[in-house]
């Protein structure tokens, strides 16, 4: 059998819900509401966190990068679900399967180095309250991120190419909603333990190294905070770190799932559930989550709309 990638110069198929007809509408309806909750949680933090001067602190910094993120991330594949959905036309581009792969890789392995990096800056305001502001400092919290956006896009320039190139033998129907990496592993026709393996130790890098420092700073905290003798003190502490680690478990609990098991290791049906998850849900709830319920980001919503009604009057 001819061992060529036939598909490079022409287009997939994402089969998706396929097989689902009843289903595709039911989803349409949800993903597309969601993805416009989305939209408007996320955009909402981003203008909040940039417009209101006394939200220009690092941990809305880190917060606004995570919802630009958040956005990234379900726009870079929800858009085309949709239409999926709602057309008998299933293709997608061989360009636009690059472009689909490469932010779904990348946007991902930024996530969890942002999250470990919010994290640290949890660890410093409740352990090292009085050099908090000396700590993290602009510099360093610019510096953080653009660790964070480097390694993760790194990661993707690496995994993207070596997952395209594998032989698929003219093979281009994708058994997923989007192209992303266990889905295009199946489609090779020759073994893929060798890409498995590369995918298996950049995730340890990208997905466990920081979850495991992410777990050390709050073994930290948690001793930090039972240290403390008002209770007002530690229910503040827990309400911001406890937002922090329900984002966190919803990330990693479907991102571990999915990266640690490309190819045929993992159900092909609860692997587009799963993703379906990773890619519209959480973005969803992030701001709910994370910010909304925030009094800070409450008080500042307030004072925005308020300004805004005094100048219209």
């Amino acid at each position: 059998m001819d061992r060529t990638n036939g598909s490079t110069q022409g287009h997939f198929i994402l089969l998706g819900f396929s097989d689902r007809p009843h289903l595709e509408r039911v989803l349409f309806v949800v993903i597309l509401v969601a993805y416009l909750l989305t939209l408007v949680g996320n955009s909402t933090i981003i203008l909040v966190s940039r417009l209101d001067p006394r939200l220009h602190t690092p941990m809305y910094f880190f917060l606004t990068h995570l919802s630009f993120l958040d956005l990234s991330f379900t726009t870079s594949s929800i858009p085309q679900l949709l239409h999926n959905l709602s057309s008998r036309n299933k293709t997608i581009s061989y360009v636009g399967c690059v472009v689909q792969l490469f932010l779904f890789l990348g946007l991902g392995g930024v996530e969890c180095l942002l999250l470990a990096v919010m994290a640290y800056d949890r660890f410093v305001a409740v352990c090292k309250p009085l050099h908090y502001m000396t700590i993290m400092h602009p510099q360093l919290c610019l510096g953080l991120v653009s660790v964070a956006w480097g390694c993760g896009m790194a990661n993707s320039l690496i995994m993207s190419p070596m997952t395209l190139l594998l032989p698929r033998c003219g093979h281009n129907k994708v058994d997923h909603f989007l192209c992303e990496m266990p889905a295009l592993i199946r489609l090779a026709c020759i073994s893929t333990a060798a890409v498995e393996g590369i995918a298996f130790i950049l995730a340890v890098g990208i997905v466990l190294s920081p979850l495991v420092f992410i777990l050390v700073s709050y073994g930290h905290i948690v001793r930090a905070v039972f240290r403390i003798q008002s209770s007002s003190g530690r229910h503040r502490i827990f309400n911001t770190c406890g937002s922090h680690l329900t984002v966190v478990s919803l990330f990693y609990g479907n991102i571990i799932y999915m990266y640690m098991q490309p190819g045929h290791s993992s159900s092909q049906d609860q692997g587009k559930f799963l993703t379906l998850f990773y890619n519209i849900v959480t973005p969803l709830l992030n701001p709910l989550i994370y910010t909304l319920r925030n009094k800070e980001v409450k008080g500042a919503l307030r004072r925005l709309l308020w300004e805004q009604l005094e100048e219209q009057t």
